[in-house]
């Protein structure tokens, strides 16, 4: 028979599995993130202390490696003193009319549905350094962002 027609493993046809993503740059954290990092790192190397078939294993220790990694390099960030847009700060802004208040906060705290937004976000970078009454402009829109609040997060206030 001839080599191209054996079928050495079904392995070889599975797609391959990549490392997650690290995000580049420092790994900023607030006090509240560091605590959600610990949390994550500390439940995976509990599955890990467990029971698993080698499959699963090899996903849990995916994981498991991006964790690690997020809670040996995480730096939390200088409180702010909340005169201008700065990471842990929350600002509130109005743009098209509607005021918006987003938190910025680190790449593993982001969610935006909770209006926590990474800093290296482009909304976060181009509010960056603003002060209260000051106008940004932002993904070339014919109205700039207008800062109307800035305050420490709940979770700086502490």
């Amino acid at each position: 028979m001839s080599v191209a027609f054996r079928r050495e493993s079904d392995d070889e046809h599975l797609e391959p599995t990549f490392e997650l993503p690290i995000p580049p740059g420092p790994n900023l954290v607030t006090a509240r993130g560091l605590a959600q990092i610990q949390e994550r790192h500390d439940a995976i190397e509990a599955v890990l202390a467990g029971e698993l078939s080698e499959e699963e294993r090899k996903k849990v220790l995916r994981d498991a490696r991006y964790w690690r990694q997020r809670l040996a390099s995480a730096q939390v960030a200088p409180a702010a003193d909340g005169k201008r847009v700065a990471f842990g700060t929350r600002v509130t802004f109005i743009r098209d009319g509607a005021e918006r208040t987003v938190e910025l906060v680190g790449h593993d705290e982001a969610d935006p549905g909770a209006d926590r937004i990474a800093f290296t976000a482009p909304l976060a970078r181009a509010l960056m350094g603003a002060e209260v009454g000051e106008e940004v402009e932002f993904a070339g829109s014919d109205e700039p962002l207008e800062v109307v609040a800035i305050a420490m997060s709940a979770d700086e206030a502490r």
